[in-house]
């Protein structure tokens, strides 16, 4: 089957969409990625988004409008990279899409559990005629999950290695791990979110410049300043790194509201914008060396990255000291372009859906049972 798989992270900059050609099934699923682009949010679609993260600028009537809107871009996404691919949408099984998420609250005692995604399916199955699977999270959380991490399934089926015990390490605007032992079994998968990724540094990056970058390009305002090791002990005493898995956090925990306190913490500090970028740099890479030490079962030979923080020079080369000797490589090197792994993940679980075959990870996701996850919208 060929399915395009859909996909919008915490930072909110775009969607991304692959189209990837499959067959067979777990443990023996085959991949080939037939096409991949990055269609960006218009500046006010993207305002927009932002604004439903905050509940004192959003509202059930902005909730609605941005619901559609974000259909809108998610379909057109699709049409984009199934014409990138040299194929018209009648070659084209269906569509994935996880949608863009604006709340997440995860289990806890006194909480109920729920997620929110965004994205109307049924906007992308008018305009693309192609059935869509969507909205997998909230099945797992409905069966006693965190509704998350989803994709540590796809990475058991891609990056488990025969002899090597590997993590799979995502950096978006959240970390999240998948521990991959060597030839593992669904059960042994251990998977979690780590903490923050860009989240943070793309908020310090636009209050640093005004808003001229939306994030640290290469790592550079990190790179001219200086770690402040005394805040960085402080960042790192947040509870959340010393709670167990199965664990999921989001926006609500690290973005704009946390961003705007550390800000106004740090000035009072005297820290230049600069050691403000390098310390919450070393906050990301030191909550997810930090993860690894407290709850891997055993450290990784290899760690392979994807996300967009694969992209950040400085990021990654802390990372490589603090998981030395491990050996740290993009998803690129082994095949997997990184940029696109989340987009093709959601297009190996919609595949799973459709063949109303559970993939969720109750060993990731602490959920009672595996189940099918998501819904399908039919064209």
């Amino acid at each position: 089957m060929i399915v395009v798989g859909l996909m919008s992270g915490t930072s909110a900059d775009g969607v991304d969409a692959a189209v990837v050609r499959l067959q067979g099934a777990p443990p023996r699923l085959e991949w080939e990625l037939l096409g991949f682009v990055q269609h960006p949010h218009p500046q006010e679609l993207r305002q927009s988004i932002f604004a439903a993260f905050r509940p004192e600028t959003s509202s059930a009537e902005h909730l609605c409008r941005l619901n559609f809107e974000l259909g809108e871009a998610f379909a057109a996404a699709a049409l984009q990279a199934i014409r990138a691919a040299g194929l018209t949408p009648s070659q084209v099984d269906f569509i994935g899409s996880h949608g863009q998420t604006v709340w997440h609250i995860p289990p806890a005692p006194g909480e109920t559990a729920s997620t929110l995604q965004l994205g109307e399916p049924a906007v992308i199955a008018e305009r693309s005629g192609l059935p869509a699977v969507s909205n997998f999270r909230a099945r797992d959380m409905a069966a006693g999950g965190q509704g998350a991490p989803l994709v540590p399934f796809v990475d058991w089926l891609l990056l488990t290695h025969p002899t090597k015990t590997r993590v799979a390490q995502n950096i978006g605007g959240i970390g999240n791990l998948t521990y991959l032992p060597p030839e593992g079994r669904p059960e042994e998968i251990l998977a979690f979110d780590t903490g923050p990724g860009n989240m943070l540094l793309d908020d310090a990056a636009r209050r640093a410049t005004d808003g001229r970058l939306t994030f640290d390009r290469d790592g550079l305002l990190a790179a001219a300043g200086k770690v402040n090791t005394a805040w960085l002990k402080v960042l790192l005493s947040d509870p959340y790194f010393s709670a167990p898995p199965p664990k999921s956090t989001g926006r609500e925990r690290f973005g704009a509201q946390l961003g705007a306190e550390l800000w106004q913490n740090a000035g009072k500090r005297g820290l230049s914008a600069q050691d403000i970028l390098a310390t919450l740099t070393a906050f990301t890479a030191e909550s997810i060396a930090l993860s690894y030490q407290k709850f891997l079962p055993r450290l990784p030979e290899e760690v392979i990255v994807s996300g967009g923080g694969s992209l950040n020079p400085t990021l990654m080369q802390r990372l490589r000291q603090r998981l030395a000797p491990a050996h740290v490589l993009v998803s690129d090197e082994i095949g997997l372009p990184s940029a696109a792994k989340e987009a093709l993940a959601f297009a190996v679980l919609a595949y799973e859906t459709w063949h109303h075959r559970p993939a969720n990870l109750s060993s990731a996701t602490g959920a009672k049972k595996p189940v099918v996850l998501g819904s399908v919208t039919w064209a």
